[in-house]
């Protein structure tokens, strides 16, 4: 915090957009396991959209820039000052007879710590045997991989040409266009991939690992190193299902293939909506396909999102609000609207749980942020998808229910398929749309949706039919005098629960205000309900933030491995939060981050870090 905004039209990027866009890039990629980096060069075409531009400014971070040409001829270049976070700007003067549309040739290595990347150790893997790495972009770390206008306001295609150890496999967020070729006299096999789609920098992604793979439609396929690539097509077997019905909200799906790759534990998010390769979480193969929501909401982005952008991660709610939303949809089709409403009620749970936990709600809280000197990721929560959620679900009530509503969201996504839009764009189309309901539309509360902190202004009248047992089952335990506790082994019981139920009904425990569940309720319960060998990740981690409120001693040792083992983000910050809120806790949950510290995704250690008030 503290500095300007880095740019005219995104306060993250250096990028000068409103002289020179890039319209394609052509990177060529050689992965180095032994060095960790990627070295080659990237050909960006550009585009002057300023006829007096003369220079192009783009982003970077910790790369070794070697050379720039201009259409064949080299060029000078400079790099400015380094600003934390967001890196330094390249700028590459153009000389006065540059065409409207020219070639800027980029020869570079990256660095062994670029954040975009993480290279695994064989024995970091289920295989044991090789090496694995992976990219994560999201928000601002193409510019550790790529020179570049690492901000969503630009959209390019691009291609790509990535030579690698010939027993690997190499995917990329594009098309594969054939069969990789070996390279005479190596021990190297280039991968050639080609994104036709125009997409922003953070959508860029390859993975290169020892994968195997296995089909579940002409479209969709599930990749997975070999030891767990079935369990995983078992689980998110209705993937073509699931595109089927959002082809159904939001038009036909455009990128091609939708293929899933599940991660390594290490990785930091439920998935990531890569185009064509959506990266997936091993935490969401449990068993029981309970969390097969995760890629109906990767599916979703790719309308919302990923065709549909937005101008600046300010407006990040456009992308992840909107998603839930069309997720959901898709969960009444397939489990009925019951099942949506309960949906959102949990995922009102979890923004309160965040809400309550912001240090900063002036701009943790808010649903359009303010990022100028912010680093976004700093600030990365719920708030977006939940509060996001709300204000959408509330205007469907409003406007007339989802007859009135369904083809609104198709509307939308064709409207703006292509662009990066703004929050203001969101509301003058949907004031368009609904022309004959503007006095309805003007009595919405903006302001306050906008820009107001903590819960949302409104909650709607979600139905509680499914949530009802959670809350009685919920009520008895908490009611229940202790000395009582084995009363409670009758009638209904946790395994009678849904595993979304489950959840619900550890979230009332843990979020009731006026009881808190006693450590002997929890002994009970473990041992009636076998809590220890839990494969559901989502209620193990509510169980454990349990245990933690109840200051239940014995477990702090148990938390400690949930949090290390994997690293979701959505699981391992609460936790080591909880935990260093404990006295009795703090020592050891900040000497057991500190010794897997490295294990992390670079955006989980630093997040943790800054919540266990570490060194960065």
């Amino acid at each position: 915090m503290g500095i300007d905004a880095l740019s005219k039209n995104d306060p993250s990027s250096f990028a000068n957009t409103e002289d020179v866009v890039v319209r394609h890039a052509h990177i060529a990629w050689l992965v180095d396991f032994k060095k960790q980096t990627l070295a080659g060069s990237v050909v960006l075409t550009l585009e002057k959209v300023n006829k007096l531009a003369d220079k192009v400014v783009l982003d970077t971070k910790d790369l070794d820039v070697k050379k720039a040409s201009l259409n064949g001829n080299a060029v000078d270049f400079f790099k400015g000052p380094t600003v934390a976070t967001f890196g330094e700007n390249l700028t590459v003067k153009l000389p006065a007879n540059t065409p409207k549309i020219f070639d800027l040739v980029i020869d570079y290595e990256t660095s062994s710590n670029a954040s975009a990347l993480q290279w695994l150790s064989p024995k970091q893997t289920a295989g044991k045997t090789h090496p694995y790495m992976f990219s994560q972009c999201s928000s601002i770390h193409c510019r550790t991989i790529l020179p570049c206008q690492d901000t969503p306001f630009v959209k390019f295609t691009y291609s790509a040409e990535v030579d690698a150890d010939a027993d690997m496999t190499v995917l990329l967020s594009a098309i594969s266009s054939g069969t990789p070729q070996v390279l005479p006299g190596t021990s190297l096999k280039r991968h050639r991939y080609e994104q036709k789609v125009t997409i922003p920098s953070y959508l860029l992604a390859i993975v290169v690992a020892k994968l195997a793979y296995r089909t579940i439609s002409p479209r969709v396929n599930v990749w997975c190193e070999e030891e767990n690539v079935d369990a995983a097509t078992w689980e998110f077997n209705q993937a073509e299902e699931q595109l089927k019905l959002a082809e159904e909200f939001c038009g036909e799906y455009e990128w091609g293939r939708y293929d899933l790759l599940i991660l390594p534990p290490s990785f930091g998010y439920g998935g990531m909506e890569h185009p064509c390769i959506t990266f997936v979480t091993p935490t969401c193969v449990v068993g029981d396909r309970s969390q097969a929501d995760v890629i109906a909401h990767e599916i979703s982005h790719s309308w919302t999102g990923n065709s549909v952008g937005i101008k600046t991660f300010e407006h990040f709610w456009l992308n992840e609000g909107w998603t839930m939303f069309v997720q959901r949809k898709i969960e009444a089709k397939l489990f009925g609207e019951k099942h949506r409403h309960f949906s959102a009620i949990l995922g009102l749970n979890e923004l309160r749980n965040t809400v309550k936990d912001s240090k900063y709600p002036e701009i943790e809280t808010t649903l359009v942020k303010n990022l100028t000197g912010v680093d976004f990721e700093d600030i990365y929560n719920n708030v977006p998808y939940e509060k996001g959620h709300t204000l959408l679900f509330y205007l469907e009530t409003l406007l007339g229910g989802n007859d009135a509503f369904v083809p609104f969201i198709k509307a939308y996504c064709q409207n703006f398929k292509g662009q990066p839009i703004d929050t203001d764009m969101f509301r003058s189309f949907l004031y368009e749309f609904f022309a004959s309901k503007k006095a309805v539309l003007d009595s919405v509360d903006w302001q306050t949706w906008f820009y107001g902190t903590g819960m949302p202004p409104v909650i709607p009248q979600y139905d509680m039919t499914l949530s009802e047992e959670c809350t009685k089952l919920a009520d008895r335990w908490l009611k229940c005098p202790d000395k009582e506790v084995d009363s409670l082994y009758s009638g209904p019981g946790f395994k009678d629960l849904s595993p979304l139920q489950q959840r619900e009904f550890l979230d009332q425990l843990e979020l009731s205000e006026h009881q808190m569940i006693s450590v002997t309720k929890l002994r009970k319960m473990e041992e009636w309900y076998n809590m220890k060998s839990m494969r559901n990740t989502e209620s193990k981690y509510r169980w454990l933030r349990l245990c933690i409120r109840a200051k239940w001693e014995d477990k702090i040792g148990e938390v400690i491995d949930f949090a290390t083992i994997q690293g979701r983000m959505k699981f391992v910050r609460p936790l080591f939060r909880s935990m260093y809120a404990w006295p009795a806790a703090r020592d050891r949950a900040v000497e057991a981050f500190e010794k897997h510290r490295h294990e992390y995704m670079y955006l989980t250690a630093r997040q943790v870090a800054l919540d266990l008030q570490l060194d960065l």
